[in-house]
């Protein structure tokens, strides 16, 4: 049955290779179990509920996944928009997070009919690709900061803005030694060494008395608290329009680019096109859709399932394991809330430096693509906003094409773009 509903022996897998591969996917991406509760509860979201909803999330997201579009690729809720989230619209802009979950589920509309209609591609194709690596860079400084923030490793100063904290501190130094034993596991080549190094920090915590401890399996908590709460109509308000775009935004470059990836190396190509490339592109929309009711940041696809591709994973079986794997993380909630958000903190600066590789593709030796990269990675972590990196960079992309005669270089996706965000900043310029 499984062979012939994922079409297993024409991708030249089987299903044991698909279930050892579903696990390594599982294994190097569900430390989101952890970090996206201890992020979206600092809004006032309750913790329990987050965790329900991140597990079920990411459950929904890799079966639609898997029957839909028979990739290998697991869903989950998505490191940077859930701190744009959290730390953005909440923390800085002062809307609440019923609000902020209004506005995923309006851009989860938007995208499901981007990609039906095809403009999903218009908007990839119009986007330049300097702007795209420094979106991903920029979004892993801002997460470096809010990491470095969490450990203690960086406090505020009066004079300088920010200093070096007290690194005789029990959390700053669990934190430490998180990051380092996530960077040795991880150069060896272990598999989930960011969970590893999570749950190390944790129990370690615990051991010393800095974390309370109520166990390790118990029945799910209740998903009321954060279950069809959107407000939809407040998310409508004028203000919301850029929050509502940058969530589009981020989530249209994130997701293609990862199930382009992740689709090429996988061999899912038939010369030129990725073969149903159209069918994951609508099951990561219907993704995001569903986990706005459920109570969670978007949902998209994972890069880290490149390394169950490598493990060999090369169609929806592969999902369909993860997703099993994520409803059976439900039972594990007394320690997840456990873990602090220094156990956290190694975690998204790891990945934060991660996400910095994107900058070496950036053409550095032309000015008018290295700069507005250089202030969309600058400015989202300095402004503490993903959203104004954003506009600074392709605000200053248009002006200094039109400027040096090479407007022409422009696509008209990146023009309407720029003018959103001009349009933004005269109308609604706090």
């Amino acid at each position: 049955m499984l062979n012939s509903l994922f079409r297993l022996d024409e991708n030249g897998s089987n299903v044991r290779t698909e279930i050892i591969a579903g696990l390594t996917t599982f294994l190097t991406m569900s430390y989101i179990i952890f970090v996206n509760p201890a992020i979206l509860s600092t809004t006032g979201m309750d913790h329990g509920a987050v965790f329900v909803a991140t597990c079920l999330a990411a459950a929904i997201g890799s079966f639609v996944m898997a029957f839909v579009a028979n990739y290998p690729i697991g869903m989950a809720p998505g490191m940077g928009l859930n701190a744009f989230f959290a730390f953005t619209v909440v923390g800085a802009m002062g809307y609440t997070w019923q609000q902020a979950l209004g506005a995923v589920f309006i851009s989860g509309c938007i995208f499901i009919v981007l990609t039906v209609t095809g403009i999903r591609s218009w908007l990839i194709a119009g986007v330049p690709k300097s702007l795209r690596c420094a979106i991903g860079a920029g979004i892993g400084l801002f997460l470096a900061i809010i990491a470095l923030s969490n450990a203690e490793v960086v406090v505020a100063s009066q004079a300088t803005k920010v200093t070096l904290g007290n690194l005789h501190s029990p959390h700053a130094l669990l934190a430490v030694f998180g990051f380092l034993l996530i960077a040795v596991l991880d150069a060896l080549r272990v598999r989930g060494a960011i969970l590893i190094g999570i749950l190390a920090v944790t129990v370690v915590s615990i051991a010393l008395g800095l974390s309370p401890f109520h166990g390790i399996v118990a029945a799910p908590p209740s998903i009321a608290p954060t279950l069809f709460k959107l407000d939809i109509a407040g998310a409508l308000h004028g203000g919301f329009a850029h929050v509502i775009l940058v969530f589009v935004l981020v989530e249209v470059f994130d997701a293609t680019g990862t199930l382009m990836g992740v689709a090429r190396r996988a061999g899912l190509l038939e010369g030129d096109r990725y073969k149903g490339l159209g069918r994951a592109l609508f099951a990561d929309s219907i993704a995001i859709f569903c986990g706005s009711l459920l109570g969670t940041s978007s949902t998209t696809a994972y890069v880290e399932s490149a390394s169950g591709v490598q493990a060999g994973g090369r169609t929806g079986l592969t999902a369909l394991t993860v997703g099993v794997l994520f409803l059976l993380a439900l039972l594990v909630s007394p320690f997840a809330g456990a873990v602090p958000a220094y156990a956290v903190a190694p975690a998204l600066l790891y990945v934060a430096g991660l996400m910095l590789r994107e900058l070496l593709d950036v053409d550095w030796s032309d000015v008018t693509e290295a700069t507005p990269a250089a202030l969309t990675a600058l400015a989202m972590p300095f402004t503490y906003s993903i959203a104004t990196g954003l506009a600074f960079g392709f605000i200053s992309y248009a002006v200094l094409k039109l400027f040096t005669g090479r407007a022409k270089e422009v696509h008209p996706a990146a023009w309407v773009v720029a003018v959103l965000f001009v349009t933004r900043y005269i109308f609604f310029p706090s």
